[in-house]
């Protein structure tokens, strides 16, 4: 049985409700580490479930880092506006343009990756691994071409601020906490040099 401060430390550190917090320390036999990795499970499947929800709100944020050098902007929708103007909303949002600041991330998802980069990549890493016998170049190169692709594409990329998860974890993590589909519209990366 999870006790009332265990249960009040995991909400303060996911924002999920306290009765979820309660179901999975309970289902973690009151392991924190693992209730967290359980909510995780719960939230990407939440997500999906909430996938065809409209959007009719949302905030734009940006993060300006290096003395100005460098700004990140996002715009992440959600459905209402009662979640748009909550703070914690806010933050997430900030948090998303500070690692597009940071990481300069070519593509929102997997899907915007276009053919003919995956192909040039390929065609690097083919000859980068032309040394290598047969069978072992032709796994070392999709190994390769998987390792750029995740490095480019934003919500692949490990959140510059808990490396633990990705930025696809934390937006769903926010449908989880929020109750609402949150979704990433668009981001900007401007650099002086």
């Amino acid at each position: 049985m999870a006790t009332t401060d265990e249960i009040k430390a995991l909400r303060d550190l996911t924002g999920v409700s306290i009765m979820q917090c309660k179901k999975a320390l309970e289902e973690a036999g009151g392991d924190m580490e693992k209730a967290k990795i359980i909510l995780r499970k719960q939230s990407s499947a939440i997500a999906s479930k909430k996938s065809d929800r409209a959007l009719g709100a949302g905030v734009a944020s940006a993060y300006t880092h290096a003395g100005g050098a460098v700004v990140g902007a996002v715009v992440l929708a959600c459905e209402t506006d009662f979640v748009s103007k909550n703070e914690e909303f806010a933050k997430l949002a900030y948090g998303i343009a500070m690692h597009v600041a940071a990481m300069n991330p070519q593509f929102k998802s997997r899907e915007d990756v276009r053919e003919e980069d995956i192909q040039m990549a390929r065609e690097v890493f083919e000859k980068e691994a032309s040394s290598l016998p047969e069978k072992s170049r032709v796994k070392a190169v999709e190994g390769k071409v998987e390792s750029y692709i995740k490095e480019r594409v934003l919500l692949d990329q490990p959140y510059v601020k808990d490396s633990s998860i990705t930025v696809r974890d934390l937006i769903n993590s926010a449908v989880q906490k929020f109750g609402e589909k949150v979704e990433l519209v668009r981001f900007e990366r401007l650099s002086v040099r």
